[in-house]
């Protein structure tokens, strides 16, 4: 009796103990629901700061539609991993923006509504070897009134950019509206009339392209204020600008805003006028620029009188008159290995141009974050731009060219809480300093109470050493194609400046969103040991290229020394040394399989010890380590 009674207690607490673990689980469920724990490496499951309050001013509704080819990808694991990855951070980025995403997640199978409605969006199917369906993996994503914007196709290799991309379409969706870029400039980039050939010169490749993306609106060189609508300052050659147009822009900066800026130590695309008692035929000389009023309050350094001459990175220029080609120190074509390749600016860019760059530095004291964007090699050193003027043979740069070992910064960003260059408010004109060119003497501006000395918020800021990189002759060729104009771009500088000017002009949330580590962590040590066999491997294999060449040399020279050269059959010599051949040959196959094998001994070592490691001795130590916790408990209560 007493057994039966034992026996249903035991099954009522059984079932006690489900019914309580199945509540705690719902409860859990709901008390608990959304929170997480990222415990990865640099957080890859963390939304940054940038993207989070990007999603949470949103205003109206936007709709994420992910296409992924799920069933067509069934034999591409790391595809697959990509696609879980891209999936996971937009469920993040929907769960966090509180009900204004609604996210998605379509598979897109062969001749279905879903596919055609992915080629109507934009999305890019992608052939996969061997599979018989392209695969998609791309996002669009719509607004309250049917705008669209897309990401054709999540490429792996830019993974770092991930959250980025992401986020860029999302903030692009929130603010729909066409941004207005203020372009302050003292050269013709928008056209002008050629007095030489009394045509309309045609806008710089680089403004058209510009002017695709934004509306650019020409402030010139002499205004005294900027629209509350312009989003973002390009500023090309501030030659002459007037510090009623330097306050304007100190100003706009302090409001939080942001500008792409090219100033130049010798600016061929700007050229002086033809000075008196000047030669026929002698090209005229350009012209530097600087900001050095705003440079030296944001504490940057720039030097408008020298140029960086690279002899590794030196373009080779046509000499003329029918002489060989030379490398100039001044022109330089900067491969991949100068571009910073971890920012969102430059991470695709493959080769830029500059012609007669200055550079920057940081000022001695300065708190303003500073990346370099482009660098000059190490075979490198700075020359006073008055040598490039009038010089008919570049190879002359190289007489006393010693480098100095330092890799000069041509292009960076800057970025920090920067306080005005007018510490003391808008200043009086009645004696103006401007760049350049001297202002009238009644230009005035009053003293404004809304003068702000320091910016409330960190501004950011892309600096260029260089203006002729933006001219075509530098990175695009212009072709006329019945009455079209087709350019073909031979370097990066045009895409430079596009991603320039779209990353400043987005929010500044939007530019704190920077490259996150990778999600994927390679096994290092195995690579190690694979890298080290497959040395070995090679190794083996050129032995027996060696030995197979030795030997046919021998078949040669014994060929060559028979009497008998007409004789089909081998001599016994001949016979023999192909024996030989074909005994050492088997013999170093046998140790390229034997290097195979230890290869993946090693590995196979490297996981089984592992293996003990999580499966055996982990759990082993927290068996010791409770042990030990109830050991020391029961002591205490025995005390």
């Amino acid at each position: 009796m007493e057994l039966k009674s034992l026996t249903r207690l035991n099954a009522s607490s059984l079932l006690l103990i489900a019914i309580a673990f199945i509540a705690a689980v719902v409860v859990s469920n709901k008390l608990f629901q959304g929170w997480r724990l990222d415990l990865t490496d640099n957080n890859l499951y963390t939304l940054s700061d940038g993207t989070k309050r990007i999603v949470e001013n949103i205003e109206e509704p936007i709709n994420l539609y992910f296409y992924f080819s799920d069933k067509a990808s069934e034999d591409i694991p790391s595809l697959r991993d990509y696609a879980n990855r891209i999936q996971e951070l937009l469920q993040e980025i929907t769960n966090s923006a509180g009900g204004s995403i609604n996210l998605s997640i379509i598979d897109p199978l062969p001749f279905s509504e879903e596919e055609d409605r992915a080629a109507q969006f934009g999305l890019q199917g992608v052939a996969i070897p061997g599979g018989a369906d392209t695969v998609y993996m791309g996002l669009a994503g719509t607004d309250s009134v049917d705008n669209v914007e897309v990401i054709t196709f999540f490429q792996p290799d830019k993974e770092e950019f991930l959250e980025y991309d992401i986020a860029k379409l999302i903030s692009t969706l929130a603010q729909p509206d066409r941004t207005v870029i203020g372009l302050v400039s003292a050269v013709q980039m928008t056209g002008s009339f050629d007095p030489q050939t009394q045509q309309m010169r045609q806008p710089w490749m680089v403004y058209q392209q510009a002017g695709q993306l934004f509306e650019i609106r020409d402030l010139g060189t002499s205004f005294e204020s900027i629209e509350e609508d312009v989003n973002l300052l390009w500023i090309v050659q501030p030659r002459g600008l007037s510090i009623a147009a330097q306050y304007a822009i100190d100003q706009f900066i302090m409001r939080g805003r942001n500008a792409l800026i090219f100033v130049d130590p010798l600016a061929e695309s700007d050229p002086a006028p033809p000075m008196q008692g000047m030669p026929q035929g002698m090209p005229p000389m350009g012209q530097s620029s600087n900001l050095a009023t705003l440079f030296g309050a944001w504490g940057i350094d720039f030097s408008a009188d020298q140029v960086v001459a690279d002899a590794q990175l030196a373009l080779q220029i046509s000499g003329g008159s029918g002489q060989r080609p030379v490398r100039h120190f001044g022109y330089l074509g900067m491969p991949s290995s100068q571009i910073n390749s971890q920012d969102i600016v430059t991470t695709d860019l493959s080769s830029i141009n500059v012609g007669t760059a200055g550079y920057f530095a940081l000022s001695e004291g300065s708190e303003s974050d500073f990346e370099p964007l482009l660098t000059s090699s190490a075979s490198a050193q700075t020359i006073e731009s008055s040598r490039f003027t009038f010089l008919p043979d570049p190879s002359a740069l190289q007489d006393g060219f010693s480098p100095t070992g330092e890799n000069y910064v041509i292009a960076a960003r800057v970025s920090g809480i920067f306080k005005s260059a007018f510490p003391n408010g808008a200043p009086d004109l009645s004696v103006d300093s401007s760049i350049g060119e001297p202002s009238s003497s009644e230009e005035k501006i009053e003293i404004d109470s809304a003068h702000i000395g320091e910016a409330a918020q960190p501004v950011n800021l892309i600096i260029v050493a260089d203006v002729d990189m933006l001219g075509d002759l530098m990175w695009v060729q212009v072709q006329n194609f019945f009455g079209q104009s087709i350019a073909n771009a031979f370097a990066s500088n045009g895409a430079f400046v596009a991603n320039s000017l779209e990353s400043l002009a987005g929010s500044s949330d939007l530019i704190g969103v920077r490259s996150r580590a990778s999600y994927t962590r390679p096994f290092t040590k195995v690579e190690e040991l694979r890298v080290a066999a497959e040395s070995e491997f090679r190794q083996t294999e050129q032995r027996l290229q060696s030995e197979l060449a030795d030997t046919e040399t021998r078949l040669g020279e014994l060929q060559s020394s028979r009497e008998d050269t007409g004789a089909l059959m081998l001599t016994p010599e001949q016979q023999s040394e192909i024996d030989r051949f074909v005994d050492r040959r088997a013999t170093i196959r046998k140790e390229l399989r034997a290097v195979q094998r230890n290869l993946d001994r090693d590995i196979e070592k490297l996981g089984t010890t592992l293996k003990a490691i999580n499966i055996g001795i982990v759990p082993l130590l927290i068996t010791l380590a409770t042990l030990f916790a109830v050991w020391r408990r029961n002591r205490s209560r025995a005390r």
